[in-house]
């Protein structure tokens, strides 16, 4: 009897912040066979946890026609999937060339360039942040003004906060865009920077499968000027009205994207003027939104997008109401960390789901603004949010670490 297999493009570099391994995972219980197709494949450590992985050249689209049509001569080949944002059109390039179900390439290409995204839901009359699209300093300086500071700047291509920083005078907005600019930045396509109106207010996002909202987040940051999660809640505090506002503007911006295939994230500020779209991400989102989602409502995102990808009928109803939350322990400053500990003591708190940390003793710590700040997370869960975020502040301060901070050179 041939295998079935479902064909994993690339994979996440972040073990603990991505859910590459949770796929894995989800595919094997699903009684498939992962096999993954990587530039690198030793770049990403859970692949050992029963994944095969192939090394191929994933930008080269015949390589990638070539290895999938030689795997499907020993094996089934139920589907093809990334949790991988840079290959995700390539997915679905991939999908349609196999005749499997996948989303549309054409729609994920768009979606991706933050810059069209912003012109598609503006020409749909979604309600957006005012935006420009600069290439140098000189016009990012007078593109600020006529957005008005303060401004966040972010490169047009890009996940994960990384190179998103908030400017609150041109001197920050010439130094980051000098920064972007400098070859210090890496850059998934050709160099070009987003300046966005600062949308003030509280910070929501949209778990969408297909056309429908699953679940509604609400997420708080660490310092600016930068933009890292420090906590993520679920359900979000929203009226009802609040509530469905967010899912009518979810599903305009899907119409606008031609988007409603697979998992879709969209975030939300909520203004004066109501809740404005600051990015739709066409993919599934990286930790800690399936954990959450799945303690809150007991829908598992990753299966069930898998169902799709497979091709079977996904199950999205809602089996439990609870409260769920996660807290991302983030570095209150550079130097090397001496020891961080508590974890065991933290984790035996009732209700407290999940304790991890992703570094150790004696490693460097140089904050960048972004996701790679994270030292690690503690997730909790109970009937009410109330209850929940007192088991999760509970936990947290029982989490203990010290940071040395490097030497001053001037000094």
């Amino acid at each position: 009897m041939i295998r079935r297999t479902l064909i994993l493009l690339e994979g996440n570099i972040q073990y603990s912040t991505g859910n590459g391994l949770l796929y894995v995972q989800a595919a094997q219980r699903l009684g498939l066979h992962p096999i993954a197709l990587s530039a690198d494949p030793a770049q990403y450590d859970y692949f050992a946890a029963g994944c095969e992985a192939i090394s191929v050249d994933t930008s080269n689209h015949d390589a990638l026609i070539h290895e999938c049509s030689r795997l499907g001569e020993s094996y089934d080949i139920a589907g093809i999937t990334s949790v991988n944002e840079s290959v995700y059109s390539t997915v679905g390039t991939l999908c349609r060339h196999f005749d499997l179900p996948g989303p549309n390439p054409a729609s994920i290409e768009q979606c991706c360039d933050k810059f069209t995204q912003r012109q598609l839901l503006e020409k749909a009359r979604v309600p957006i942040p005012a935006y420009r699209l600069v290439e140098n300093a000189t016009d990012a300086e007078r593109a600020a003004s006529e957005v008005g500071l303060p401004v966040v700047l972010k490169p047009a291509v890009g996940i994960g906060s990384s190179g998103v920083r908030l400017c609150r005078n041109l001197e920050e907005v010439v130094e980051h865009t000098t920064y972007l600019l400098g070859g210090k930045h890496r850059w998934r396509s050709s160099p070009r920077i987003l300046i966005e109106e600062f949308a003030q207010g509280s910070h929501y996002y949209a778990k969408i499968m297909g056309n429908e909202v699953l679940a509604i987040g609400a997420a708080s940051f660490g310092p600016a000027p930068h933009f890292v999660y420090s906590e993520v809640t679920f359900p979000a505090p929203l009226a009802d009205h609040e509530h469905e506002r967010i899912v009518d503007i979810s599903l305009a911006s899907l119409r606008a994207l031609e988007l409603g295939w697979g998992p879709t994230g969209i975030e939300f500020r909520w203004t004066k003027r109501g809740p404005v779209v600051i990015e739709v991400n066409p993919r599934a989102g990286g930790f800690p939104d399936p954990q959450l989602v799945q303690l809150a409502y007991g829908i598992d995102l990753v299966t069930e997008h898998l169902k799709l990808v497979i091709g079977e009928e996904s199950n999205l109803g809602r089996t439990r109401s609870h409260a769920a939350a996660a807290r991302i322990l983030l570095p209150e400053c550079d130097g090397m960390l001496d020891w961080i500990g508590g974890v065991s003591r933290a984790a035996a708190v009732p209700g407290v789901k999940e304790v991890k940390l992703y570094v150790k003793p004696k490693t460097p710590i140089t904050r960048v603004g972004d996701y790679r700040d994270w030292l690690g997370h503690v997730i909790a869960s109970s009937s009410n949010p109330t209850q929940t975020e007192a088991i999760l502040r509970h936990a947290v301060d029982l989490i203990g670490w010290t940071i040395t901070p490097f030497p001053n050179p001037a000094e």
